[in-house]
């Protein structure tokens, strides 16, 4: 009778059917009370979205497996130290990690969200020496900023090893009688407590095989490895990368040619009128009206395309990214007996080693997929947008045509503020994958920038459709707000996101920028904390805070906030600019110069390095300087009434006020803000009084 209760509740998960499952497994534990059934009646529930039930049901209990259900509850109800007692008791410090690379990965997790960054790493690379293609784990190492090179990680040398944990996988389950859903995965939990970072909760076995404590060589091949998933079956036409490679013939998705040579995009070009607005008010150094955390340049300020330059990025690149797709049918067959195969020598070749040579090469082609993987993501999380983009454009056309890689794309182009293109990209994302949230709070606020209300809002729509418990769909919600100057609803949306996922550290940068634009710096000092809790490699925040405290004219606070900032993100021309005006409010001339010499090399298009550089000029006296600088400005921005204005304050001080009128006149005429007027008429008005008594009055 319990062989067949069993054998029913694995039926039912199998099918989706949890709470048919969980009726039969009450049944099962009622009749047949064991720690066995307890656990399979703990995996039930978490299969239903229900963790807090198997934490109640699992609480206490020592057998290897039902500490890790239990840890994977507490987790999922952020009781993270409970989720660390059950994995690792501290009465026994020596004491094996349950489930195997799940269980490390599940550790790692717990460390990284209590602030245990090298305890984290340490886990997330034993879950990897584990499984090898545990591509969580490595996901997470790339989040810390401490992933290997993808070569290094994803090499061949673990391709055999791969082939017998798999064999041996195979061999245990048919030697057992187990039953092909032996491994059911869970299904996702929409629920708002569930990480969805967490890789672990598709390795619950649907029902525990028998000891009290897995031995140390069998955790090695008990944990099964994760799929690797398209995120969609539809693969669009070729043109979707003709932007990017040369056309490829065929009908169908064919091998990229190895001597074909990449081309980089091109950049598109705007009107003027879009060209993006110098921050701050006017002759002021420390008032900015910044707005998105990405975005980094303030409402004054919307961009179309920029262009960072890569000096002193270069990939690590080998030999290995370089070549063309791996072909197993191209690759060299094991040698056997000095070099001889069992064919040269006129012997049949055995199935036995045929099956091993199949599954071998099968590994050392996921392993090359997995390396360009790999390296693209390192490099992404690393903030090296151009050499990632390169590395993306060497996975072939049906995986570069997936969900998954096309929001990575477009993420990238979001870092790079090439709107457009992101806007390009992540529409077609949505077109291969229309249900695809990951990325898609990202795209909400490419489309702020963009100032794209009518597709912001269908987005915002669309993502509540798919899934309300999802926090990218009321970031979505918010920014949509947000573009309506309806800060107090746009706050709402985005604590609601936070209230689904609270590890979400992108909601809490939202936040944050909401409440700094109703002034409520507190407030907004608060949130951005709370997403360096989250994750302390949210640049993102540090910017935030550095431009509170810019703005409460705290320069030092400042100046530390944005140079943490750009040890995390150093590509970044506008936080460049930030930090060189901190200085500069520092009286630290001279370093503020080089920074913002930086920030203009790294993106020429970019006007505000090239104003502030005109700004420290005038501070240094060096006039002529700054009216060089002020003038190559004008080429890329000659609508900016800023620029006007600074040039005809210089040229009053050059005791030249006939050309000061004009250039005070002309900012006139291009309509700036209200209080720049005023700005503007005041120093108008005081032209021709000199400068010792314009400053006495």
């Amino acid at each position: 009778m319990e062989t067949l209760m069993v054998d029913r509740v694995r039926s039912s998960l199998s099918q989706f059917m949890h709470r048919n499952a969980i009726f039969l497994c009450e049944r099962l534990c009622a009749e047949f009370p064991s720690e066995l059934n307890l656990q399979l009646m703990a995996t039930c529930y978490l299969r239903n979205n229900q963790p807090y039930f198997a934490y109640h049901i699992l609480k206490g209990k020592q057998m290897a497996l039902s500490r890790y259900l239990f840890a994977l509850s507490c987790f999922q109800m952020n009781l993270l130290r409970e989720a660390e007692t059950a994995l690792c008791p501290a009465n026994e410090p020596n004491s094996e990690i349950p489930n195997g690379a799940s269980g490390h990965h599940l550790l790692g997790l717990v460390y990284r969200y209590t602030g245990r960054r090298k305890l984290a790493k340490d886990h997330f690379m034993q879950a990897l020496v584990i499984d090898p293609l545990f591509w969580a784990a490595y996901e997470e190492l790339c989040a810390l900023g401490d992933a290997e090179d993808a070569n290094e990680c994803f090499n061949d040398a673990v391709s055999v090893r791969i082939h017998l944990h798999s064999s041996f996988d195979s061999s245990s389950q048919g030697f057992d009688g187990a039953s092909e859903d032996h491994n059911l995965p869970l299904k996702q939990d929409s629920s708002p407590r569930q990480s969805k970072q967490l890789h672990s909760i598709n390795n619950i076995p649907s029902y525990p095989q028998s000891s009290n404590c897995v031995p140390s060589n069998l955790s090695l091949y008990n944990t099964p490895s994760p799929p690797v998933t398209q995120l969609s079956g539809t693969v669009p036409p070729p043109v979707y990368r003709n932007a990017y490679l040369p056309a490829i013939g065929g009908d169908g998705p064919s091998k990229p040619n190895p001597h074909a040579t990449i081309q980089a995009p091109r950049r598109k070009f705007m009107d003027e009128g879009k060209l993006r607005k110098v921050s701050g008010r006017l002759f002021s150094g420390s008032d900015f009206g910044t707005r998105r955390s990405t975005r980094l340049s303030g409402d004054a300020m919307t961009s179309a395309s920029l262009h960072v330059s890569q000096t002193g990025a270069n990939v690590r690149k080998s030999s290995a990214l370089d070549a063309p797709w791996f072909q197993a049918s191209n690759a060299p067959s094991l040698l056997l007996d000095g070099g001889n195969t069992e064919q040269e020598k006129g012997f049949p070749q055995s199935s036995g080693a045929l099956s091993h040579e199949s599954g071998v090469n099968g590994a050392k082609e996921l392993l090359f997929l997995l390396r360009i993987l790999g390296e693209g993501y390192r490099l992404s999380c690393l903030y090296r947008c151009q050499d990632a983009l390169e590395v993306y454009l060497k996975l072939p056309q049906h995986h570069y045509n997936t969900g998954w890689v096309l929001s990575q794309v477009g993420k990238l182009y979001f870092e790079l503020v090439e709107y457009f293109e992101a806007d390009r990209i992540f529409d077609l994302t949505r077109r291969v994958s229309p249900c695809m949230l990951e990325g898609m709070d990202a795209y909400s606020t490419v489309l702020y920038h963009l100032k794209e209300d009518m597709k912001l809002s269908y987005l915002a729509q669309e993502l509540i459709s798919i899934d309300r418990l999802s926090p990218q769909a009321w970031c979505a919600m918010g920014n949509c707000y947000s573009l309506q100057r309806d800060h107090e609803m746009a706050l709402k949306n985005f604590q609601r996101a936070i209230q689904l996922d609270s590890r979400f550290a992108y909601a809490h940068t939202l936040c944050g920028h909401e409440h700094v634009a109703l002034e409520d710096y507190d407030n907004g000092i608060r949130c951005f904390h709370n997403a360096l809790r989250v994750n302390e490699r949210h640049y993102n925040s540090w910017y935030g805070l550095g431009v509170v405290f810019l703005r409460q004219e705290k320069f030092e606070f400042a100046a530390h906030n944005f140079r943490e900032a750009y040890n995390i993100n150093a590509r970044s021309s506008i936080i460049m600019s930030y930090l060189g005006m901190a200085l500069h409010s520092l009286k630290r001339d001279d370093e503020a110069l080089v920074l913002i010499d930086m920030a203009i090399v790294a993106d020429k298009k970019n006007p505000l390095p090239m104003y502030e550089k005109a700004n420290v000029l005038v501070s240094l006296e060096r006039y002529e300087d700054a009216l060089k600088v002020l003038k190559q400005l004008i080429e890329f921005s000659p609508r900016e009434s800023s620029v006007y204005a600074l040039m005809g304050r210089i040229y009053k001080m050059l005791n030249r006020p006939d050309m000061a009128m004009f250039y005070f006149g002309t900012a006139l005429d291009l309509r700036p803000p209200a209080t720049d007027v005023a700005v503007i008429k005041s120093a108008i008005e005081k032209l021709n009084l000199p400068d010792e008594l314009e400053d006495s009055l």
